[in-house]
């Protein structure tokens, strides 16, 4: 288990393996960033020129190691690039750049920026986030372990909150990346709702989880639906914090398909492989409950998990069915691989039953979000422009990319069906992203404020990593859901 803690010793003289400096890239040149002193005064004030001979230039994502040869009690230090500023994101990012190439050591103290609680905040979420792995399946010893202890060095006398502020929200997104990264056959949906219900019972929340005969009792055509052709039934759970003080709710719902196959409108192969991912807005949602039951801002938190397995097989559902949603609008579906509106769907109809104050869905619900947006940026919709830009705010005071985007009204009329109240795509090519949305919003109950954020590329990392961000389940939107929930909280949002 890894420890991190914060302390006030010189940098030079702290008993550690690494000592993690920052430099900063500026337009004369690099620099050193501040938390580097005591360790430049160990190298008679040359650490700067000794780091630029060696190619060190503050760039964002550069990592040079330097032997210390006896200056500082600690045998190396890194030097980490912050880019052009030491802001929390630039801060974090270099910490867990710095992090990822000292895995195997045992002790690690952090000298990047810290005098402030926010700084030490972001040093923290960006060290024990860069620390992470996921080696529940390996069995070799062609891994290095994580670093087991992080010491922060910082004069801070009000960094103590801060640092369990970090502890809380890397300790959900480690939860989120775990799950994401979980092979579907160990995950399907009565196992997530497994997860779930322990994650419930150690934070203190309230669940109910609705199994395959209550789903169809209950008229949730578009779980049944999708779920119907995988031998796995399955799920809805709902979690519920509740704050003694509170008089504002908002409800958070989450695409939980297990595996996404396409149904029998299978996806190629190389589509697929990762689809384990396609849990990851639920995923994202059991993670900020678990995070906001330990934080414990003044508000209601009601968390929906829409959970299926999306296969072809003779029971699955086929081009052209009609399903009724919960409620009892009906569904033409055109398309099985379209298959994460269906159960939110389901999930948004009965969150308005919670009479939220905002409901937020989120989901890795298109390939046109990657096309639109890119790998790393969510896209926001709303129904609400104000709600949407605030949205977008929360993503980045909580340091995850995203960009708000319009649902166009015109958009709505390529959903239109003839047998149907609605289809679940639409036969035109073009803004896929936003149609989704479009579709969606039909089933936000009237009057009630909304937001869906798409994360189909930010919650799975296919390339090598980067700053804090591993290969695999990254844990998006986790943080951000959290931070909505304290926007709702303080009355901001």
């Amino acid at each position: 288990m890894t420890t991190i803690d914060l302390a006030s010793t010189s940098s030079s003289a702290i008993d550690v393996d690494a000592v993690v400096i920052g430099v900063l890239s500026t337009g004369s040149g690099a620099a050193l960033a501040p938390g580097a002193e005591d360790v430049d005064r160990a190298y008679d004030g040359r650490l700067l020129e000794i780091l630029s001979a060696m190619g060190a230039g503050g760039k964002a994502g550069e990592v040079t190691k330097l032997p210390t040869l006896g200056k500082l009690t600690a045998p190396i230090v890194v030097a980490a690039g912050l880019g052009e500023s030491a802001d929390a994101e630039s801060v974090r990012r270099a910490a867990g750049a710095a992090v990822r190439s000292l895995a195997g050591s045992g002790r690690v103290g952090l000298a990047l920026p810290a005098a402030s609680a926010d700084e030490i905040g972001a040093v923290a979420t960006g060290a024990l986030l860069g620390n992470y792995s996921f080696l529940k399946y390996r069995t070799g010893e062609d891994h290095k372990a994580p670093v087991r202890e992080f010491t922060i060095v910082s004069e801070a006398t009000d960094g103590a909150e801060a640092l369990d502020r970090a502890k809380i929200l890397t300790e959900a997104v480690v939860l989120v990346r775990d799950l994401v990264n979980t092979p579907p056959s160990d995950l399907g949906p009565e196992d997530f709702a497994g997860v779930a219900s322990q994650v419930a019972s150690d934070a203190g929340l309230d669940i109910e989880v609705l199994d395959e005969k209550a789903l169809v009792e209950g008229g949730y055509g578009g779980i049944i639906g999708v779920g119907q052709g995988s031998v796995n039934p399955p799920r809805l759970v709902r979690l519920s914090y509740r704050h003694p003080e509170a008089d504002r709710t908002v409800a958070l719902v989450g695409k939980g398909i297990t595996f996404d196959s396409g149904g029998l409108s299978l996806k190629p192969a190389d589509s697929m492989d990762w689809m384990k991912s396609d849990m990851g807005g639920a995923a994202a949602v059991l993670g900020a409950l678990s995070a906001v039951a330990r934080l414990a801002p003044k508000v209601n938190v009601v968390g929906y998990l829409a959970m299926a397995e999306n296969m072809p097989s003779g029971t699955a559902q086929r081009p052209s069915d009609v399903l009724t949603i919960y409620g009892g609008k009906t569904v033409e579906v055109l398309n099985t691989d379209a298959e994460g509106r269906l159960v939110l769907a389901d999930a948004l109809v009965r969150a308005g039953e919670d009479d939220p104050d905002l409901i937020v869905d989120v989901a890795t619900l298109t390939g046109a979000q990657l096309v639109a947006l890119g790998a790393r940026t969510a896209g926001v919709m709303a129904n609400d422009d104000d709600v949407r830009e605030k949205v977008v705010a929360a993503a980045e005071r909580a340091g995850e990319p995203s960009w708000g985007m319009p649902l166009p009204g015109e958009l709505r009329k390529g959903l239109d069906s003839a047998v149907a109240d609605i289809a679940n795509i639409s036969g035109e090519r073009w803004g896929g992203m936003l149609v989704a949305g479009v579709f969606l919003r039909e089933f936000v109950p009237d009057g009630a404020r909304w937001a869906h954020i798409d994360i189909a590329g930010p919650s799975f990392h296919k390339g090598e990593p980067y700053g804090y961000t591993p290969k695999g389940g990254t844990g998006a939107a986790t943080r951000t859901l959290v931070q909505i929930a304290e926007d709702v909280a303080a009355g901001t949002l």
